[in-house]
C-alpha cells in the first residue's frame, strides 16, 4: 500500500461545501420560510456554480465570483435568501486553496493561507450551529469545514489529528441528515466514512477504536456514495472522483473507474488532475504503457495550447509520465529527450520534478 493510498483511507471524507434545494424566496408564510431555512442550503445554485469552477481548476474566476455568491444583500439589492451565508464562501475559499495544493502536493507554500481560511470556516460554521442548532445547513458546513482540513492533515502526515477531525465530520453530517434526510450530498460524507471504516487497514481500525468511533458497512457505505453521485445536487463531481478511488482500490472495477475519470475530464476540462489520473490508471491498473503514453501526450498538447490550468506544471507532469512509459516501451532515446526538456527548463513545479527527471535520466542511460 502506498503512502498516498493510506492517506486516502484516513482522509477520505472530502470537502462537501454545498447541497440541496435552497431556500425559496417566494414562499408564503413565515413558517414555510423557517422550514426551508432549516432544511435547505441557501443560494445553492450560486454555491454550486463556484464549486464547479474549483473542480475545473479556474481558481482566479472563483475569487472573482465569490462577492456575488455571499456578498451583503444590501450591495446586491437582493433579499437574504438570495445569497449564501458567509460560511459558504469561507469554505469555498478553503476548497479553492486545497485543490491548488493537490496540483502540487509536496509544495507547502499555500499551507499557511489554507490553514487560516479553513480555521475561519470552522469557527464560522460552529457559530452558526450554536445560533441555529435546528438548521441542517449549519451542521453541513461544519462537517464540510472539518472534511477539507482532515484531507490536508492526512497529506501532511498528521494522521491522529485527521482522525479526530473525522469523528467531528461524521457527527456533524449525521446531525445534518437527521434534520434533512433528503440531503444526498451530506450522505456522501457519511457513506465515505462507513465504507472506509469497514475496509480500512488494521492500523486505521486501531485509531477508530482509540477515538471511540463506530464501525462501518462496506455495502451500505458504497450505496450511499453512489446515491450521492447520482442524486446529489452539488457534489456529484466530487463524489464521482472519490468513487473512482474506491473502485480501483477495493472493488476491482478498474474500467469503470477509468470511465468516471474520462467523464470528469469532459465536465472539467481545465483541471490537469483528471487528465493525469487517466494516465496513472492506464499504467498502474490496466498495465497499458502505450495508452498511458497517449493520455500524457494529450495532456501535453493541452498544456502547450494553454487549455488547462497551470500549463507549465501540467507540461512537466505530462513529460515525466511520457518518459516513464517510453522507458517501459524500450524507447530510451525518446524518454531521455523528454527528460532533457524538463531539466533544461529547470522546472520548479511540481516540487521534486527536476530531481525525478535527473534520477530517471540516470537510470535510462
Amino acid at each position: 500500500m502506498t503512502r498516498a493510498h493510506l492517506s486516502w483511507c484516513l482522509g477520505c471524507l472530502w470537502c462537501l461545501w454545498c447541497l440541496g434545494v435552497g431556500a425559496g424566496a417566494g414562499a408564503e408564510g413565515r413558517g414555510l420560510r423557517a422550514d426551508q431555512a432549516r432544511r435547505g442550503i441557501t443560494a445553492a445554485p450560486l454555491v454550486a456554480s463556484a464549486y464547479d469552477l474549483i473542480l475545473d481548476a479556474q481558481f482566479d474566476r472563483v475569487r472573482a465570483v465569490l462577492p456575488a455568491t455571499c456578498g451583503p444583500p444590501s450591495i446586491q439589492g437582493l433579499d437574504a435568501t438570495s445569497l449564501a451565508p458567509p460560511v459558504a464562501c469561507l469554505g469555498l475559499e478553503a476548497l479553492n486553496l486545497w485543490w491548488q495544493i493537490q496540483l502540487d502536493p509536496t509544495n507547502r507554500a499555500l499551507d499557511p493561507a489554507f490553514v487560516a481560511k479553513v480555521g475561519a470556516a470552522i469557527a464560522e460554521a460552529g457559530r452558526m450551529t450554536v445560533a441555529e442548532p435546528e438548521r441542517a445547513e449549519a451542521w453541513f458546513y461544519l462537517g464540510a469545514a472539518y472534511g477539507v482540513r482532515a484531507q490536508w492533515r492526512v497529506l501532511r502526515g498528521e494522521r491522529l489529528a485527521a482522525a479526530r477531525d473525522g469523528k467531528r465530520i461524521k457527527e456533524s453530517l449525521e446531525r445534518a441528515l437527521a434534520l434533512d434526510p433528503a440531503m444526498h450530498d451530506a450522505e456522501f460524507g457519511v457513506g465515505l466514512y462507513r465504507y472506509y471504516a469497514d475496509v480500512a487497514p488494521a492500523a486505521l481500525r486501531f485509531l477508530r477504536w482509540l477515538l471511540l468511533l463506530p464501525g462501518g458497512n462496506r455495502v451500505e457505505g458504497l450505496a450511499q456514495l453512489e446515491r450521492a453521485a447520482s442524486l446529489g445536487q452539488l457534489v456529484r463531481g466530487e463524489a464521482q472522483f472519490q468513487i473512482h478511488q474506491v473502485y480501483l482500490w477495493y472493488e476491482h472495477r478498474d474500467r469503470e473507474a477509468l470511465a468516471i475519470i474520462q467523464a470528469l475530464q469532459q465536465r472539467y476540462p481545465h483541471n490537469p488532475v483528471f487528465h493525469h489520473v487517466e494516465a496513472e490508471i492506464l499504467d498502474t491498473y490496466l498495465h497499458d504503457a502505450e495508452a498511458s503514453l497517449r493520455a500524457s501526450e494529450r495532456l501535453l498538447a493541452l498544456a502547450r495550447a494553454g487549455a488547462v490550468s497551470q500549463p507549465e506544471l501540467a507540461e512537466t507532469i505530462a513529460r515525466l509520465n511520457m518518459a516513464r512509459q517510453l522507458g517501459a516501451l524500450k524507447q530510451n532515446a525518446a524518454a531521455i529527450a523528454q527528460l532533457d526538456l524538463i531539466i533544461a527548463s529547470q522546472a520548479a513545479r511540481p516540487a521534486g520534478a527536476l530531481a525525478q527527471a535527473e534520477r530517471l535520466r540516470r537510470q535510462l542511460r
